[in-house]
């Protein structure tokens, strides 16, 4: 009986906290998680670039199999950042303890690696008509092209604002900066870009 109980607890956590698609926590676990930060942290938003035409172009499916990677390699992320997702095609990066300057390298690897990921689409034209063999094939590779994806990342620490999510408004306005810039890159509040925090160049 414990044991179901137990069982019944975890299964309605991970319902409440944990993204059903990515598998990474979600909004929820989010806010739960910036009410604890203290006063020392550093938050990056990070979107998937293209991602509407992504799924005009090539589907639904395939757009999900493209959060499923960016999200796994986000998972990775070091120098202490945990990854959430925040929605659609958003994500959220949390820094504990750390100032934009110490989480600069973790950020820009974790772009590179999503940038270097390839995955290969199924042809569209070849797709099996039953959904349950269809899955069943899903991560075995396809004829389909192969393609890779980008992320734009908007960076604040805990300096640009009072509360955690004045901080992430900070971050947004950032991440429009990224995407402004090119995409395919990391902009931080008040500077031009990640190396800027070195030299301290103003915005």
């Amino acid at each position: 009986m414990v044991l179901m109980i137990s069982a019944v607890v975890q299964e309605s956590f991970d319902l409440a906290f944990r993204d059903d698609l990515t598998g990474l926590p979600g909004r929820r676990a989010l806010n739960d998680t910036l009410k604890g930060l203290g006063t020392n942290y550093t938050l990056a938003m990070v979107d998937v670039d293209h991602f509407k035409k992504f799924n005009d172009t090539h589907g639904h499916d395939a757009g999900d199999q493209v959060l499923k990677l960016v999200a796994s390699r986000l998972a990775g992320v070091g120098g202490g950042g945990r990854a959430f997702r925040y929605g659609g095609e958003e994500f959220t990066l949390v820094f504990a303890g750390v100032d934009a300057r110490s989480a600069r390298e973790a950020i820009e690897q974790v772009r590179v690696a999503v940038a270097d990921a390839r995955m290969q689409l199924r042809n569209r034209s070849q797709r099996d008509g039953d959904d349950h063999r269809g899955q069943q094939r899903r991560g075995q590779g396809g004829s389909g092209s192969t393609v890779n994806v980008t992320v734009s990342i908007g960076v604040a620490d805990h300096r640009a604002g009072s509360t955690a999510q004045a901080v992430i408004k900070a971050a947004d306005k950032a991440l429009y900066a990224a995407k402004a810039g090119g995409r395919n890159c990391v902009r931080v509040h008040g500077l031009r870009s990640v190396s800027d925090i070195v030299a301290g160049k103003p915005a």
